[in-house]
């Protein structure tokens, strides 16, 4: 790429491809564009502190500079432990780049809000939940994400997590 871009800059006739390889490129159907971004990650648990320290853990094991889009959405408004169904809201529109956003839940009413949130609708974004344990979930999501996969491979990794064993 270096070497090219250095041709082009002194003599583009260097690098212009044969006649055969441009009829070629103009015969070729259009691809449909890819939507820019990448999938988003959001944690909803009842503790603000667990969805937070989850996101920056997730973070922080990507491994690179440039993680995927992840958001907390833990506790009430005021602080306290429970699930808020606007900061979850909040959070979806926070991390959506057009590629889909997978929502980890850690138990009982983070789930049954999330669900609740899924059947109104998030403005035309792909939000689906993700089955798959809060911590190990997250963090294969988020690098999955941050690697460029599609929906269905952050979901498929999150998933993978379950059968992690310890020992």
């Amino acid at each position: 790429m270096l070497v090219t871009a250095l041709y082009e800059a002194t003599d583009p006739e260097l690098c212009a491809a044969p006649p055969e390889r441009e009829a070629e490129a103009a015969e070729a159907p259009a691809q449909a564009a890819e939507p820019a971004g990448r999938v988003g990650i959001v944690l909803v648990s009842h503790s603000r502190d667990v969805a937070a320290s989850t996101a920056e853990l997730a973070k922080a094991l990507v491994g690179t500079g440039d993680p995927a889009p992840a958001a907390p959405a833990g506790g009430l408004p005021d602080g306290s432990v429970g699930t808020s169904a606007d900061l979850v809201r909040r959070a979806v529109g926070a991390v959506d780049q057009g590629r889909g956003v997978a929502v980890f839940c850690d138990m009982g009413s983070a789930v049954l809000t999330v669900k609740a949130l899924l059947a109104e609708g998030f403005g035309g974004a792909d939000v689906r939940i993700a089955d798959a344990p809060f911590v190990e979930g997250a963090v294969s999501a988020l690098v999955t994400a941050s690697a460029g996969g599609d929906l269905a491979a952050v979901l498929a990794a999150a998933d993978d997590a379950r059968a992690y064993r310890k020992l």
